[in-house]
């Protein structure tokens, strides 16, 4: 059994904001102060990782919460060298909470001599000794087959929605959520569900990995206010390409909200020069100045969800529940009032 009455938090350096924002949330539900276990995650002078943690975890149920965003090859090693300190400390049940699963992208071979990365990373995770993983918006659900533990995907739509029907709320009527690809279509029809919205495709055609040749639109999106839905956005490239084709086949306005705001390279200034009205993303990776600063981009916090799903799992309850907005909703009350 643990020896403390509560779970134990502890953090890398991928998302400390998400991680404190995360033991906010969790001492105000249990009125207590749960804060981050006292560690140490520092780098040698030839940048290989050291971690020490300071209080002692013997048989706690301890909680990683570490993203693993760019650089994704240091914030991995981060968790599994975190992970195995704690096995080696006898922590009694280690759980990863990683928002953002690095390498999910890699989830199958496209083509000959390819690897199945997602696997290998997988396997890692595995190895380490943790036992439960929890994470948001995975690229695609078959990655929660590549682990041997379980692995608890919770999804951005229903705070999306929560989002959409607070920021639009007189324009409910005209909204139409766009999928930018075939490949998303089940994940925009989730929201288009919940906020009751029709549903339209863009069909985008490559002659060459990263360049989009051509774009057509399925469905009819004259005088309709657009939200494009997807799980990454990277360079932007072709989410802008998508508001523009967008804007040419009449639509009013475009918006996205898109899970985990990579925006790598010129993404940021393609957001704030594109057509895009406005583009949403989670806090599931760590912003940076140019994205706080960004008039274009909006933040909507995931820490309300994720410390309800740690509760819950260390309750042994129920983590689909949060995906009810019912059960939702009053996790995010205060901050979306009126929906």
């Amino acid at each position: 059994m643990p020896n403390s009455l509560e779970p134990k938090l502890i953090s890398g350096n991928a998302n400390r904001t998400l991680a404190k924002a995360i033991s906010r949330r969790m001492s105000m539900h249990r009125g207590l102060n749960i804060g981050l276990v006292d560690a140490r995650v520092e780098r040698f002078n030839d940048a290989e990782i050291f971690v020490e943690v300071y209080e002692n975890v013997r048989g706690e149920d301890m909680f990683i919460i570490q993203p693993t965003s760019n650089p994704a090859n240091d914030n991995l090693m981060e968790l599994l060298i975190m992970a195995d300190a704690l096995r080696r400390s006898s922590a009694a049940r280690i759980t990863a909470v990683i928002p953002y699963f690095g390498y999910a992208r890699q989830d199958r071979r496209t083509k000959a001599r390819t690897p199945i990365t997602s696997k290998l990373v997988a396997n890692m995770i595995v190895e380490s000794g943790i036992e439960r993983v929890l994470t948001l918006d995975l690229h695609a659900a078959q990655i929660q087959g590549f682990f041997d533990i379980p692995v608890d995907n919770l999804y951005a739509s229903p705070v999306f929605a929560l989002d959409i029907r607070n920021m639009f709320r007189d324009q409910l009527n005209d909204l139409m959520v766009v999928s930018p690809d075939v490949g998303g279509v089940a994940r925009a029809r989730e929201l288009a569900k919940r906020i009751n919205a029709p549903l339209s495709i863009v069909d985008k055609r490559r002659e060459k990995a990263g360049e989009v040749a051509e774009m057509t639109v399925i469905g009819d999106v004259t005088d309709k206010t657009c939200i494009i839905v997807d799980d990454i956005v990277d360079t932007a490239g072709t989410l802008c390409k998508a508001a523009e084709t967008l804007i040419s086949q009449g639509a009013k306005e475009v918006h996205a909200y898109i899970t985990h705001g990579v925006l790598s390279g010129p993404a940021v200034d393609r957001v704030e020069n594109s057509v895009m009205k406005s583009l949403v993303i989670s806090d599931s990776i760590e912003a940076t100045d140019a994205v706080r600063q960004s008039q274009s981009i909006r933040i909507v916090p995931t820490a309300p969800m994720l410390a309800q799903a740690i509760l819950n799992i260390w309750h042994g309850t129920s983590v689909s529940s949060l995906f009810d907005p019912e059960t939702l909703g009053p996790i995010y009350e205060g901050l979306y009032s009126g929906t």
